[in-house]
């Protein structure tokens, strides 16, 4: 597999900064990850952007959407902000021989009991056995984008009943 990874900041990749007592979004964390993992296929990773995605706007996701058109690859991962995740997948959707998965983290990758890895595993795991289509992949569980909403109160990923 030859996958392309596209970051666009969002949680997984906040940083805290003592000096202000804030998070803010870092330097993308997946490719050190998937080194350190012994990842057993070929990537490559684009920075797109670093933004908490509340603030993302439609202009960010066209440019992720050109992106993910635009790269040879196939297998398309994109690391996101969990809050805007779903309107994000849902401006990528109709990309023609792509499968696209987003995911993210609800605590900071940098943080021990972060949620980081394991859903970029999992990500990675449906970005090679789905067919061409867009999916999230957050909480153990690969979602369709169409079928899918933010549970804030629960902070996770569920179906649309």
């Amino acid at each position: 597999m030859k996958l392309h990874i596209i970051t666009t900041g969002g949680t997984i990749d906040k940083i805290y900064f003592d000096a202000k007592s804030d998070y803010q979004v870092g330097a993308p964390v997946i490719g050190e990850l998937l080194e350190r993992m012994g990842a057993g296929f070929t990537f490559t990773v684009e920075s797109a952007m670093r933004k908490d995605s509340l603030d993302m706007t439609g202009e960010d996701r066209a440019r992720i959407r050109k992106a993910a058109q635009q790269c040879a690859e196939e297998c398309v991962l994109i690391t996101h902000g969990t809050d805007g995740m779903v309107a994000t997948a849902a401006a990528l959707a109709n990309i023609p021989g792509k499968c696209i998965v987003l995911t993210g983290a609800l605590q900071p990758a940098a943080f021990a009991q972060s949620d980081a890895i394991f859903n970029i595993g999992c990500a990675i795991g449906a970005v090679q056995s789905k067919p061409p289509g867009v999916y999230i992949a957050m909480n153990g569980q690969v979602f369709d984008a169409d079928n899918v909403v933010k549970n804030v109160a629960a902070n996770r990923f569920e179906t649309i009943s």
